[in-house]
């Protein structure tokens, strides 16, 4: 019956090129089980991998004392109880980051064990109601925590765990004395991670800070790619000329891959894009983000009811985009992806 329904919705929507699906493609929990924990704790990442993920993706962000810690961004005025901690309040501020004004609290003005003193809460409270029961009960982690969960629990399941780490704005960081990639680079060389075959890929929106990385470290690294604007660095006018063939080209000298907005391969209507076909010629592998369950993300043919929070057929979206080619993808449900990939091959 399911074969029969993804029939129909690919009649709907339009075939997607390839009918051989998928070789080995990877599920990436982004920022964890975030669907189903509040993202980047160690109880998100430890059900994601419990639930067959094959990466856990932090986004990195620091602290005043340059520890890595996972955080959506290095505002964490949504995600933790910092507004409730009465001797944070005078660290309240405003600040302008990769050209954007932020009022809040950040990472960077806190020491590693000031943010251990806050606890994580849901992001969107309104889309995931359920995530709150568990608000107040998780620390903010630290890369070096994020490492020995995914070795512990790759130990105990017999399966490599990888970790797949963003570094967030860092130009921004590098501006404030807190540069990123030598710091990094040298953590996952004490984790013993510095070769191609390691269980990693770096991401970054940005570029400079990618071939910089690409000087310091063996391991792999994705250009990550948005349906609209360029990166922060503005070392390449936008992300759309990244995603031309020549644009590609000059990617693919030094990452691995693209993780581009699942848009940028199908727009939600009509025909996918050449996207992953012009990568693959390039020689690169692609990762789309992100892939959510519930209707508020997904295009109306795979929406079920009317709320924005109910969860449609995010199943079907991944098994469309398996599809067109992906090699990899993030997201926020990763036993849906396993699923997906499982019932693909």
């Amino acid at each position: 019956m399911r074969a029969i329904f993804l029939a129909a919705m690919f009649a709907l929507v339009g075939a997607a090129p390839g009918e051989d699906m998928v070789r080995d493609v990877i599920v990436i929990a982004h920022r964890g089980a975030s669907g189903l924990r509040p993202e980047h704790t160690l109880a998100a990442y430890d059900l994601a991998i419990a639930q067959g993920a094959d990466f856990i993706e932090p986004d990195l962000v620091l602290t005043k004392d340059g520890v890595f810690v996972a955080r959506h961004e290095n505002d964490i005025t949504a995600t933790t109880n910092v507004a409730d901690h009465p001797e944070f309040a005078a660290r309240h501020a405003t600040k302008v980051i990769d050209g954007e004004s932020h009022t809040g609290w950040f990472t960077e003005d806190f020491t590693l064990a000031e943010l251990k003193t806050l606890r994580a809460r849901e992001r969107l409270p309104q889309l995931r109601p359920g995530n709150t029961r568990y608000d107040g009960q998780f620390e903010v982690p630290t890369l070096a925590e994020i490492i020995a969960l995914a070795k512990k629990r790759g130990a105990e399941t017999g399966r490599v765990i990888g970790i797949y780490p963003e570094t967030k704005h860092p130009s921004y960081f590098a501006g404030l004395g807190l540069p990123m990639e030598e710091k990094l680079a040298a953590e996952l060389r004490a984790a013993g991670w510095d070769s191609p075959t390691a269980p990693v890929f770096i991401q970054s929106f940005e570029v400079e800070n990618l071939k910089r990385l690409h000087a310091l470290t063996k391991v792999r690294l994705i250009q990550l790619m948005d349906a609209q604007g360029g990166p922060a660095d503005k070392a390449a006018p936008s992300y759309a000329a990244m995603a031309t063939p020549a644009g590609l080209r000059a990617v693919a000298a030094y990452a691995y891959g693209i993780g581009p907005n699942k848009a940028m391969i199908w727009p939600g209507k009509g025909s996918v894009t050449a996207l992953v076909e012009q990568a693959h010629a390039a020689g690169l592998r692609v990762h789309p983000w992100t892939f959510r369950a519930e209707n508020a993300f997904l295009p109306p043919v795979w929406q079920r009811g009317r709320v924005p929070e109910g969860q449609g057929d995010v199943g079907a979206e991944i098994t469309y985009f398996l599809q067109a080619g992906i090699d990899g993808f993030f997201t926020d449900f990763p036993a849906e992806g396993v699923r997906a990939r499982a019932a693909s091959r």
